[in-house]
């Protein structure tokens, strides 16, 4: 489910916004202030920002300005959300780095249209064929092999390796493998990413004395080791 931050400080729009969004079945997070964005730490799981301009404290515009000069959030897809209608000041945002404008008044249709556009531009092209040393994983034909060998999978299982095998080396914590694969409205804990993670390591084959696939950060979750570039396919 993807996921939507909301910045605006008026209690009426931001309900609007959330109602709408998550009615169109995204997953909305909503604030007040940038601070209170940045505090919550949820801005780099987010798919789409949607910031108005006019805010308490740090307007939108210097929000925006900053985060497209960090190099995590840089790419974060933007849609200014304000009153000014102005061709100047829309100029202006879209040159500050917001990917798409909405003035208000707006109707609940184009908002949601902006934000599906912002995803799918913002979507990977994602390969039919995921490599990572020995380990190979077929989307299309929803098929895992190490060396060679096909794996007897079910299919969270299979869901979990791949998504972990297409985002190697980046450590995921319980909470987000639950958001991400299993879906904002499964109802299991985080033991259910252990058991599965515990199931993977059989199925792979992981030695505890030699390199595994998968690795467990401490006190941060569980990662895909990206096996060294050479003999690897693109992933």
């Amino acid at each position: 489910m993807s996921h939507v931050v909301v910045i605006e400080d008026e209690g009426t729009v931001r309900d609007v916004l959330r109602f709408h969004l998550e009615r169109a079945g995204l997953r909305v997070s909503a604030y007040a202030s940038t601070r209170e964005a940045e505090d919550a730490g949820v801005l780099p799981q987010a798919d789409v920002l949607v910031l108005d301009w006019m805010l308490p404290g740090e307007s939108g515009l210097g929000f925006l300005r900053r985060l497209r000069s960090d190099s995590d959030l840089r790419r974060l897809p933007v849609l200014m959300l304000t009153a000014r209608a102005a061709e100047a000041e829309r100029v202006e945002g879209l040159e500050t780095g917001a990917d798409d404008y909405l003035t208000k008044p707006f109707s609940a249709a184009e908002l949601v249209a902006r934000v599906r556009a912002l995803l799918r531009r913002a979507q990977p092209e994602v390969p039919q064929s995921l490599t990572n040393g020995p380990l190979t994983v077929n989307l299309s034909a929803a098929e895992a092999r190490v060396n060679g060998k096909p794996l007897n999978l079910t299919r969270r299982e299979f869901d979990l390796l791949a998504f972990l095998t297409q985002h190697a080396g980046r450590v995921y914590s319980r909470t987000e493998l639950l958001d991400r694969v299993w879906g904002a409205d499964f109802l299991g804990g985080e033991r259910t990413v252990d058991q599965h993670i515990t199931q993977l390591r059989a199925h792979l084959g992981d030695d505890p004395g030699k390199p595994s696939f998968l690795e467990t950060v401490r006190g941060k979750g569980y990662r895909m080791r990206a096996w060294p570039t050479e003999g690897r396919g693109e992933a």
